[in-house]
């Protein structure tokens, strides 16, 4: 599919004003703690009212706004195209179910299966992330980019934790983490994850399994602030997942070796 400059630009534009919308749908949702509705949907994967809610907005506004394209959405699934729309209505469930204010709405969109469009609002902590392939990133308006560390002796580096995978598996990484000279932390979001290591507050994001809503943005996000990004998309990365690594661009190779993603 050919998608032109303008229409990219268009894009671009409208999702980041549905996204700041989603945001204050969202705050309205948080601040009321006792409207969330809080639900599991499985060991440690939350669910609120407001994702629904903050979902069903933006793919109502996309769909009408779009029709071309399609919307997949972690809570309503759909199906991938040459033109899509991948969406996390809050990533960071469970710190927005426990008052948390680390989380955020993600909104990406692929064009033949490239990330080109990425969007993330965290509202709560007053932050919005605009990124386009081949455009450059801002965060509130102003160009972020990565550390540049280039010694795992001073790297911050952030894991993500999945039930996906046997948490051995998590324990494992975090000790040879710990090994190589690198510091640690887990906040409880991947888009966020991806979009700190894009400003420079981290140094590299990694999670042995993680979705395609979680990170469809950010990518673009951490891509286009010059962070290295393994190859999520490869096979059926849109609908199943993949390990995710990003980091700078120095970090590669070593970080590969240590988580095992590449």
């Amino acid at each position: 599919m050919s998608v032109t400059p303008a229409d990219l630009m268009l894009r671009r534009y409208a999702a980041q004003g549905l996204a700041t919308e989603a945001g204050r749908i969202a705050l309205g949702y948080f601040s009321r703690q006792e409207s969330l509705g809080v639900t599991m949907k499985g060991a440690q994967d939350w669910l609120t009212v407001a994702d629904g809610a903050v979902e069903d907005f933006l793919r109502a506004r996309l769909t009408e706004l779009f029709p071309g394209d399609t919307v997949i959405g972690e809570e309503g699934g759909g199906e991938a195209s040459d033109a899509v729309w991948i969406l996390d209505p809050i990533d960071g469930t469970a710190n927005f179910a426990h008052g948390d204010r680390t989380w955020c709405i993600s909104v990406g969109f692929l064009v033949n299966r490239e990330p080109t469009i990425g969007i993330v609002a965290a509202p709560a902590l007053d932050e919005l992330y605009v990124a386009q392939r081949g455009q450059g990133v801002t965060l509130n308006g102003q160009k972020i980019a990565v550390s540049g560390v280039d010694d795992i002796g001073r790297a911050y580096v952030e894991l993500g934790w999945s039930p996906r995978v046997p948490s051995q598996h998590y324990v494992d990484m975090i000790g040879r983490v710990y090994a190589a000279g690198g510091a640690m932390k887990r906040s409880g979001s991947g888009a966020l994850g991806l979009c700190h290591v894009a400003n420079a507050r981290t140094d590299a994001y990694a999670e042995l399994h993680i979705n395609a809503w979680d990170i469809a943005a950010g990518v673009v996000i951490a891509r286009e602030a010059g962070g290295w990004v393994s190859d999520f998309f490869a096979g059926d990365g849109i609908s199943k997942g993949n390990p995710i690594l990003c980091c700078t661009p120095a970090l590669a190779s070593q970080l590969s070796e240590i988580t095992g993603i590449s």
